[in-house]
């Protein structure tokens, strides 16, 4: 290995104070420190052109260590202010820990406009007035139904970006009708988190579907490599191809789902993104999760995991009527909590080993 194109590339602590991490940040992207690893991340050198490498493993469950430029970052941080129209001076808070990207970005976002975000990853107190934050879904749910503290902190913002996972319509109706001004955002760890901003490309990104309906992306934000596993990297002609199945109607991305999230149950095609959709409009106060057990009859069996009190064949009898037969579900199981992967997408392979204890 030519060491001379490689620099040292540390560990961020996920429980450092903003200030230590915004001064670690700043070294790696100016090149007067070491490259930045946040999560789950083994490496300890990086091109010289890496700044910041993120550890993610999305559904496959390989740790993948994706790599940054400081162009990338820049981008993505300078993009996102202007597209919710962040001014010198604008407080943003932080309420995601600092093992993805999106804490990463907000901590950008803020010193790009010459401040540091308000800390409230562990707050017990108050929580003060801001201009913008970044959520997932769990936590707008959180506020709208709990947490009358975050609730008032993102009526308080001008913009509150919701990522991290599909944000279902009737959430994102409900926080609007309680003036949370909320900016559905999309992207994965690969495109700097999220880049496409309530169906629109934010500056110096394009998205458009691959022929087999795949949302693909490319521009400044787009990720370099795996920085451990370079051959998984699905580049093709500067386009990064998503797991994801998505339309685009009057020039604005439509997310449909994972394509992974598809599964044939009886000779059938069944969405579990669609049978969560379903729910969630029939009961919104109630955190669901569907996913595939195999099954010698079905092929793929609909399993549903439930947080909170609902009546089991009142659920039965509403799938089957919305979506047909195929969407009754063969096993429902009550959970205190929702397994997650990253901050906000569902584990649905954690949820296969609830069906192993029943």
């Amino acid at each position: 290995m030519d060491m001379s194109s490689q620099r040292n590339l540390i560990h961020a602590s996920p429980a450092s104070e903003i200030t230590q991490l915004a001064a670690q940040i700043t070294a790696a992207l100016v090149g007067t420190g070491p490259a930045l690893g946040f999560g789950d991340i083994s490496s300890v050198v990086a091109p010289k052109n890496i700044a910041i490498v993120v550890g993610t493993s999305g559904s496959t469950g390989i740790s993948k260590e994706v790599a940054f430029t400081r162009e990338n970052l820049i981008a993505s941080a300078q993009a996102s202010n202007a597209f919710i129209g962040a001014q010198p001076g604008a407080r943003w808070s932080l309420l995601l820990p600092a093992t993805h990207i999106a804490a990463v970005n907000v901590i950008i976002r803020s010193m790009e406009v010459g401040t540091l975000p308000v800390d409230l990853r562990n707050s017990e107190g108050n929580y003060p007035k801001v201009d913008f934050t970044s959520i997932v879904p769990t936590q707008l749910y959180r506020a709208l139904n709990s947490d009358e503290r975050l609730l008032h902190h993102l009526q308080s913002a001008k913009a509150v970006l919701v990522g991290g996972a599909a944000l279902n319509p009737t959430l994102r109706s409900q926080a609007q009708s309680k003036g949370i001004k909320v900016v559905e955002t999309y992207g994965m760890t690969e495109t700097c988190g999220g880049c496409i901003y309530d169906g629109q490309a934010i500056n110096g990104v394009e998205f458009a579907l691959s022929p087999n309906g795949l949302v693909k992306i490319r521009g400044s934000v787009v990720a370099n490599d795996y920085l451990n596993v370079p051959e998984l990297f699905k580049k093709d002609e500067g386009w990064f191809i998503s797991n994801d199945l998505g339309e685009i109607i009057d020039g604005k991305l439509h997310v449909l789902g994972r394509a992974d999230d598809v599964i044939i149950s009886g000779g059938e095609n069944l969405s579990l993104t669609a049978i969560e959709a379903t729910l969630s409009v029939r009961y919104p106060q109630i955190d669901f999760a569907a996913f595939a057990v195999s099954d010698p009859q079905w092929g793929q069996a609909l399993h549903l995991a439930i947080v909170g009190e609902v009546n089991e064949t009142e659920i039965s009898h509403f799938l089957e009527a919305a979506l047909g037969r195929i969407a009754k579900p063969k096993g429902i199981y009550r959970v205190e909590s929702l397994p997650l992967l990253g901050i906000g997408k569902v584990d649905r392979v954690a949820l296969l080993e609830l069906v192993k204890y029943e």
